[in-house]
């Protein structure tokens, strides 16, 4: 009977795989979704692998690699910082990894990749009272994003592209749009973000608090 390795075994995204050892300043970015993509896939919790969320309903695609931060939680401590820059009480984290979406000139013709990422800022996103940031970042070694290092150096249209994705990916005829984006914000605080998704993971599922 073969000896069976855990090496044999694919790595759960979620928790099988390292953020990054330079974490916040570059991290390692699961990618779900790719622009030409016209339905919501996203990682399924249980096995790791990527399951269909829904089809997109309307005609707008996501304007950058979308996915998110391996052994990030938005938890407490993401919940609680949003609080302290919005002033708004009560917000928590919505349960899930982080968001980032990557900012690249190359297209890749599909996610579930790993893709090293340098991180530069994010949009501080509540959805239905809960912390929903989506960092912002660009590929390392990208041609034309690459020497990026505050989302305040990108192009005011990619911003604005985002924003609007964001904005309008949940929305559905008739009923009031739970989402909001209530800043643009810098490195320094996506970097905090990210310690934070880094600590609320660890406490939920490593027992450090």
């Amino acid at each position: 009977m073969p000896t069976q390795f855990p090496s044999a075994f694919r790595a759960h995204p979620w928790h099988g795989v390292e953020p990054g050892a330079d974490a916040p300043s570059v991290v390692t970015a699961f990618i779900e979704i790719v622009p030409a993509d016209t339905v919501k896939y996203e990682v399924d919790k249980a096995s790791g692998l990527l399951k269909v969320d829904r089809p997109q309903r309307f005609s707008n695609v996501c304007p950058a690699l979308y996915g998110f931060v391996p052994r990030t939680l938005c938890a407490e401590r993401v919940g609680a910082y949003c609080t302290e820059k919005t002033g708004r009480p009560g917000i928590v984290g919505d349960g899930d990894p982080l968001d980032l979406c990557v900012l690249t000139e190359k297209s890749l013709p599909r996610g579930d990749v790993l893709v090293q990422a340098i991180p530069i800022g994010g949009l501080r996103m509540i959805d239905t009272n809960q912390a929903d940031d989506k960092i912002v970042a660009v590929m390392r070694d990208d041609a034309v994003y690459g020497h990026l290092t505050d989302i305040r150096q990108c192009p005011a249209a990619v911003i604005e592209r985002l924003r609007h994705y964001f904005l309008t990916y949940k929305l559905a005829p008739g009923a009031p749009d739970p989402v909001e984006i209530t800043h643009v914000y810098s490195r320094s605080e996506a970097h905090e973000v990210i310690r934070r998704s880094l600590a609320d993971y660890n406490a939920a599922f490593l027992g450090r608090r």
